[in-house]
């Protein structure tokens, strides 16, 4: 999820620098594209929501944003000597299924393509760079980034086209958590996922639903955080506004921000980790 929250529309206590967090924020791109990942270190402001890209030496920043700011104001609040660091790889619209892929892009892992490159293959990237940078505040002292959790919100596109597609969520959703467990070489790491939800706003439909098979994705989902002892799942969505028929409003950016940290939390001192 890349985020369609306005800037405008921030607080006061969101509309800063934060000058204790950073982002490294991947450049959001089709699959067969190489750019995909490109990204640079840089304080967390506002602007890493849809809109936003960087070409490897500087990032070009949205009037929009995601959870992270306050998903970094929340963590900042239960860490309040810690510096805190996010790497965020998203594409708006993508699916983890190739066949629910359309323009948007395919995060399954096995899907080539033409050139070999998909969503999953732009997250590696992301993360190889990453973790390649020693110095990344600039302080002229060495970083150790310590992985500390995985947020993820995605499977509208997973639930919009057909029934098989949407039936295999549970085992794409697993194996995709798995795998980028894998790329930060800790298998419990916690994570949180967002249930999916519907604006019931689509015009064209009788019924007004978005996305026809949403009742399978949202079971598979549950089901994966009731089989993974270290995932946990934010449910309030189903309250929330939006600003079209696919995306939230900005309230609902800012409050899902905060119930990822808050989740996170919880996970990080059940297992005991620092």
């Amino acid at each position: 999820m890349d985020g369609h929250g306005y800037n405008s529309d921030l607080p006061n206590s969101l509309k800063k620098k934060f000058k204790n967090v950073w982002i490294y924020h991947g450049n959001p791109a089709p699959d067969e594209k190489e750019n995909g990942g490109l990204r640079v270190w840089s304080v967390l402001q506002p602007g890493h929501g849809d809109g936003f890209s960087s070409d490897g030496k500087s990032n070009k920043l949205s009037n929009e944003f995601g959870v992270e700011l306050s998903f970094a104001k929340t963590l900042e609040e239960f860490y309040p000597n810690e510096k805190i660091a996010i790497i965020k790889y998203s594409r708006g619209g993508t699916s983890i299924d190739s066949l629910a892929a359309s323009r948007f892009g395919s995060w399954e892992p096995d899907y080539k393509g033409v050139n070999g490159l998909n969503q999953y293959d732009h997250f590696l990237n992301t993360i190889k760079g990453a973790f390649s940078v020693n110095d990344i505040n600039g302080d002229g002292k060495e970083d150790c980034l310590i992985p500390y959790g995985i947020v993820w919100m995605q499977g509208e596109s997973d639930a919009a086209y057909t029934e098989e597609i949407a039936k295999r969520y549970y085992f794409s959703l697993k194996r995709m958590m798995d795998l980028i467990r894998a790329s930060f070489r800790r298998d419990d790491l916690p994570v949180v996922i967002g249930k999916i939800s519907d604006s019931w706003n689509d015009k064209k439909q009788k019924d007004g639903k978005v996305w026809n098979y949403g009742e399978l994705v949202q079971y598979a989902q549950e089901k994966y955080v009731k089989t993974d002892k270290n995932a946990a799942i934010i449910r309030d969505m189903r309250y929330y506004k939006y600003s079209d028929p696919w995306h939230y409003d900005s309230n609902g950016y800012i409050d899902l921000g905060e119930k990822f940290a808050k989740a996170l939390y919880i996970l990080d001192k059940k297992k005991g980790y620092n």
